[in-house]
């Protein structure tokens, strides 16, 4: 329960500094003629979405085992970040289409506005906050072990760079006078792909968990380890591995002297759990198959 409240915590700071930063960029952009800014403030839309999102999943995933859910109910912090990565795709797919077609009517002669000072603060006060809020969200996300947490602290970082663009594309629409008021829109669609690239490292992630992918190679080869240390155990083999929301999964065999009573060889594989529980949590769900050692 502690961790959930620790991710309620840091999910509702960034939805309430999200709140204020979307009104501002809202008002920053249409004030001042900035489709930068515009689209600037619809990524902040999406990232109040996606904290409504985290804080709904995280809370699910918390249940205990019951009758449906044998292994927990983790699997729904991982659909969480998921559903974050899919919003975080659209946003920037919308974000891309729009610069793009500012662009084109630019190019077949059509007059852009030339975007306002209030857009320029409300984009350099969106890098400093929003980096801050990345800062802190991701520090809670490792501490945590919470990859919906992570996926949404890099929605933050998203944002942050988004505001950069932004700030650039007016700056220079700005300060280098009207035949440079193109750099808005340019730097719109600079920001969609930089969203782009966050959202499909995000999301081979989630789907990566949802379908079961093993843990990595190190992970895997530091089990073997640990498993073989244990004194008496041998050759530990046929190791799977997935994880479960923030836990893991772990399932192997290992070999033991054929001869040994029943109760040892028992006594043999819960040194086997028990190590490997205090190195990957309490909640590490392990299932170890003993096998006679042929000497």
């Amino acid at each position: 329960m502690e961790r959930n409240k620790e991710i309620f915590k840091v999910t509702l700071a960034g939805g309430a500094m999200n709140v204020l930063l979307l009104v501002f960029k809202f008002v920053a952009g249409i004030v001042g003629h900035s489709s930068a800014m515009v689209a600037d403030a619809v990524h902040s839309l999406s990232d109040c979405v996606t904290d409504v999102i985290v804080l709904i999943f995280v809370h699910v995933s918390s249940k205990p085992e019951d009758k449906s859910y044998d292994y927990g109910h983790g699997k729904f912090e991982t659909l969480a970040t998921t559903a974050v990565s899919l919003s975080l795709l659209a946003v920037a797919i919308g974000i891309l289409y729009g610069g793009i077609m500012k662009i084109v009517g630019w190019a077949k002669g059509a007059q852009l506005a030339t975007p306002g000072m209030l857009a320029l603060w409300a984009a350099l006060l969106s890098v400093v906050m929003k980096e801050s809020i990345y800062r802190y969200s991701i520090m809670k996300a490792h501490q945590l072990h919470s990859q919906a947490v992570e996926a949404n602290a890099w929605h933050h970082r998203s944002d942050a760079l988004s505001s950069v663009g932004t700030a650039v594309g007016i700056g220079g629409a700005i300060f280098l006078g009207e035949r440079w008021t193109v750099l808005d829109p340019v730097a719109s669609v600079i920001v969609g792909l930089l969203i782009v690239k966050v959202s499909f490292n995000l999301l081979r992630n989630g789907i990566g968990d949802l379908t079961e992918r093993s843990l990595p190679d190190d992970v895997e080869s530091e089990i073997l380890r640990l498993a073989a240390s244990v004194p008496g155990v041998t050759g530990p083999h046929d190791l799977r591995t997935r994880r479960i929301g923030n836990h893991y999964a772990i399932e192997l065999h290992i070999l033991v002297d054929g001869d040994l009573p029943l109760r040892e060889a028992h006594e043999k594989a819960s040194q086997v759990e028990n190590l490997l529980r205090s190195h990957y949590g309490e909640e590490t769900h392990i299932a170890v198959h003993v096998e006679p050692r042929e000497d």
